[in-house]
C-alpha cells in the first residue's frame, strides 16, 4: 500500500475543495456529527437538495460504478477522498445510504431489472434512501430481529418495527432486513427487501438526539405489501447481503473526517492563546490525539485500497470502525478538558468558544460509536476473522 496519494488523487481532492468553496453559503457553519443532524428549516433542506443535485451532475454520487449504470469507473480511494472532504467540511447533501451503501449491493446481488430501475435514480439524485436494520431488541445482535415478512402470492407482507432510522422522515425508500423463516437458526432466515415508504401501512415517529434535533425515527410496518421483485439476493439469504453492506458502512472515513475536524478546531483555538499553547499537559494531549487520528485515517484508506484490489476487507473495515469508535470519546473529552466549563456552553451563547462546537461534539458523537455495530462487536470480528480466534 502506498502511504501517499497520487498527483491525480490530490488534484481531485483540490477539485472537491474548490467546488464546496464556491457552492457553500458564505455564512455556512459546520454542525454536529453528520451534517444532516443540524438541518432544521426548509431552507436548510433546500440547500441539502441543491448540493446533492450538483454532486450528481458532476457524477460524484456514482463515480466508482461501471459506466453502463451511470458511473465513471473511478477508484474507491477517490470516492473515499470525496467523502472525507464532505464530512470534514460538514457539507450536507451526500447520499450515503443510496450511493455508498445500497448501490454496491445492487451491483453485486441485484437483478438486472433492479439495477436498471434504482441505480440511475440514485446517480441522478432523484430518490433518497434510508436503512431499516436495527430494532428495539436487535442492535449489535442484528440477527435477532423479529420484523416478519410473510409470502402472499406475488407479495411479501411485512409487520414489525425498526428504530434509529436515520433521516427516514426525509427518505423515499428504505432497504429493509426482515425475517422470512422463523423456524431456522436466526442468521439463516433473513431476507433483504427494498420498500417504497409511500406504501400503505407505514408510520414513522420522530426520535430526537441529545441536542433536541430530529435525526432518527422509529418506523412501524402494519401489513405492508411489497412486491417479490423487490427481494435483493435470494430469500432467506439476506444475512450475507446485510453483512456485505455493513462492511461498506464500517469503512469509517466519515467518522475519521469528523474527528479530524473537531481536533483541528480545538487546535486552532489553542494556538490563539499562549497560555493554552504552552501548557505541557494540553500539548501532550493534542499530540497524542493527532497521532491517533492519523492512524485512524490510514486504517480507513487501507480498507478502500483493498476494495480497489478486488478484496473483501471484512475484518480490516472493523479495525477502522473500532479504532474510530474508541477515539470518539477521547476527542470529545479533550475539548471539555481544554475549555473547562466554557466547553459546556451551547451554540448561541456569547461566551461559548467555537460557537458551542465542543458541547455539540460531546452530545452528538457517542451514539455514532454504535452505528454499524458496537465497538465490542467490531473487536469480536477482528478476533475471529482477523486473528483466527474461536467464537
Amino acid at each position: 500500500m502506498r502511504f501517499q496519494f497520487s498527483e491525480e488523487q490530490e488534484r481531485f481532492r483540490q477539485e472537491v475543495r474548490d467546488f464546496f468553496d464556491r457552492e457553500l453559503p458564505a455564512n455556512w457553519t459546520v454542525g454536529e456529527w453528520l451534517p444532516e443532524e443540524s438541518l432544521e428549516t426548509e431552507d436548510d433542506w433546500a440547500l441539502f437538495s441543491s448540493l446533492r443535485r450538483k454532486m450528481a451532475e458532476k457524477g460524484w454520487l456514482s463515480m466508482w460504478w461501471p459506466k453502463e449504470y451511470g458511473g465513471q469507473e473511478r477508484s474507491r480511494v477517490e470516492f473515499a477522498i470525496l467523502r472525507e472532504e464532505i464530512f470534514y467540511r460538514g457539507v450536507p447533501g451526500f447520499d450515503g445510504f443510496g450511493s455508498m451503501m445500497l448501490a454496491p449491493l445492487l451491483l453485486t446481488y441485484g437483478t438486472e431489472e433492479q439495477k436498471r430501475k434504482h441505480l440511475p435514480r440514485i446517480a441522478r439524485a432523484e430518490v433518497r434512501w434510508c436503512q431499516g436494520f436495527s430494532e428495539p431488541n436487535a442492535g449489535s445482535d442484528l440477527a435477532s430481529l423479529t420484523t416478519r415478512a410473510v409470502e402472499d402470492g406475488d407479495y411479501f407482507v411485512i409487520n414489525g418495527q425498526k428504530c434509529w432510522t436515520s433521516v427516514g422522515h426525509r427518505a423515499d425508500w428504505v432497504f429493509l432486513l426482515v425475517r422470512t423463516d422463523p423456524t431456522v437458526p436466526k442468521h439463516k432466515g433473513l431476507s433483504f427487501l427494498l420498500v417504497d415508504l409511500k406504501t400503505p401501512g407505514i408510520t414513522m415517529n420522530p426520535v430526537y438526539n441529545l441536542l433536541g434535533h430530529r435525526h432518527w425515527n422509529e418506523v412501524f410496518f402494519d401489513g405492508v405489501r411489497v412486491p417479490k421483485e423487490n427481494l435483493v439476493g435470494e430469500k432467506n439469504q439476506g444475512w450475507y447481503v446485510a453483512a456485505a453492506l455493513l462492511n461498506i458502512e464500517r469503512s469509517a472515513i466519515e467518522t475519521c473526517a469528523g474527528l479530524r475536524r473537531a481536533l483541528d478546531r480545538l487546535l486552532s483555538y489553542v494556538k490563539e492563546r499562549d497560555t493554552l499553547a504552552s501548557n505541557p499537559v494540553i500539548r501532550q494531549k493534542l499530540a497524542a490525539l493527532a497521532t491517533k487520528v492519523e492512524v485512524c485515517r490510514l486504517l480507513c484508506y487501507r480498507t478502500v485500497w483493498l476494495e480497489d484490489k478486488g478484496l473483501n476487507p471484512a475484518y480490516e473495515s472493523s479495525m477502522g470502525k473500532a479504532f474510530a469508535a474508541d477515539l470518539i470519546p477521547e476527542v470529545a473529552d479533550a475539548g471539555l478538558q481544554v475549555l473547562g466549563l466554557y466547553g459546556q456552553l451551547g451554540r448561541g451563547s456569547k461566551w461559548a468558544p467555537l460557537n458551542g462546537a465542543v458541547e455539540q461534539v460531546y452530545l452528538a458523537y457517542p451514539p455514532w460509536a454504535l452505528a454499524g455495530g458496537s465497538p465490542e462487536a467490531q473487536k469480536n470480528i477482528i478476533a475471529t476473522m482477523g486473528l483466527g480466534l474461536p467464537r
